[in-house]
């Protein structure tokens, strides 16, 4: 059986990151939080054009649930359902993430992919808040525009419920927990993720 390549992995081509200044959310002791990693990725504009397809959305998707499993070397997965993915550590049972199927939206020059949080250890409330990452493509600038193409790739969790948060009298004291260790870490391995782009290695289809 001949295996699928992606279509960068045809090229020995790389892009040039620019990360960009994060945005989070104050987080509130008891409404929703959030925040927003975001990178300028610079690259030959030929194989942009090539790589400038539905299918990208999926390779890049694809690419950052094995960069978390890389980065944590095997003990947090991915476990494909047959209608969306769960993050798991360790164990299939042991469910940090549960998504909703993602929803996949395109338009001239720009893509984005959103998985709905549906439950999870991580999750203080079921059904709420979302994963997001989206593409949109620059306009050229620089003394040679014809040669190479920018695109905005931004990775963002939005109304999201904390369960280490907590509630109550506790949630104050949570509200500091959470910011120095779950999203503290979340904000960590994005920025890594955006950064590992540069190598263009996406997963096969």
């Amino acid at each position: 059986m001949r295996m699928s390549r992606s279509p960068a992995s045809e090229t020995e081509g790389r892009a040039e990151i620019a990360l960009l200044p994060e945005r989070r959310h104050p987080v509130d002791p008891f409404g929703p939080t959030g925040s927003v990693q975001e990178a300028d990725a610079s690259l030959p504009a030929d194989l942009l054009k090539r790589l400038w397809q539905p299918s990208y959305l999926e390779l890049l998707a694809g690419a950052y649930w094995r960069y978390l499993r890389r980065i944590s070397l095997g003990l947090i997965r991915v476990v494909y359902a047959p209608d969306a993915p769960s993050v798991v550590l360790l164990h299939r049972r042991l469910v940090l993430l549960r998504f909703r199927r993602p929803q996949y939206e395109v338009g001239p020059g720009f893509g984005q992919v959103s998985w709905p949080i549906e439950r999870g250890l991580l999750v203080a409330m079921p059904g709420r808040g979302y994963l997001r990452i989206s593409v949109r493509r620059l306009e050229p600038r620089g003394p040679d525009p014809g040669e190479t193409a920018t695109v905005r790739v931004r990775a963002e969790v939005q109304n999201f419920y904390p369960l280490l948060r907590g509630g109550g009298w506790f949630a104050r004291v949570g509200v500091h927990l959470y910011s120095i260790t779950q999203l503290r870490i979340h904000s960590l391995v994005t920025r890594g993720f955006l950064r590992s782009l540069a190598r263009l290695d996406l997963p096969p289809p």
